[in-house]
């Protein structure tokens, strides 16, 4: 019986841990919090990818700016922003990324986000790798990138207005 109930409560608990995200980590840096970096899946043999940060939290008192991004998963890495310019989506290099006091900034698809530019091997889900940010006031932090499967980050959206009940 009680053998019973702790492999139960074994289960449960990996249940909780795989759906809470387990490689989900916060990191603080100063004033800074930086929340759960992800990345998502190559679609096969991609040469470019993307990493994300859900949140960079600012609980300071000055503006600080996301200046650089390293790692050595891909020949270059950079911070980049998606914009609409006449209609036409596209994705510029930023130098800086501001992080306003009391505030929080996203990385996010279809906003700013960190390029990985030649990547030395496909993104598999599961897999972590190292990104060290760089910070204008606060400096340095190496963070984990948890790679997330295909898909990831996108919010479905449905149209049913031709659909009958």
């Amino acid at each position: 019986m009680t053998h019973k109930i702790l492999l139960n409560t074994l289960f449960a608990s990996a249940f909780l841990l795989a759906s809470n995200g387990v490689f989900a980590k916060d990191y603080q840096l100063g004033d800074l919090k930086i929340s759960s970096p992800w990345a998502r899946a190559s679609a096969g043999p991609a040469k470019t990818g993307a990493a994300y940060i859900v949140k960079i939290s600012n609980t300071g008192a000055k503006m600080d700016r996301l200046i650089g991004v390293a790692g050595s998963i891909a020949k270059r890495v950079e911070t980049h922003n998606n914009i609409i310019e006449n209609g036409i989506a596209k994705m510029r290099h930023v130098n800086a990324i501001d992080v306003h006091p009391g505030h929080a900034t996203s990385l996010k698809p279809g906003g700013y986000h960190i390029m990985l530019m030649g990547l030395k091997a496909p993104l598999k889900a599961g897999q972590t790798f190292p990104l060290t940010l760089s910070f204008e006031k606060a400096g340095e932090i190496e963070v984990t990138v948890e790679v997330k499967k295909i898909g990831a980050g996108r919010k479905m959206k449905m149209d049913r207005s031709k659909m009958k009940h």
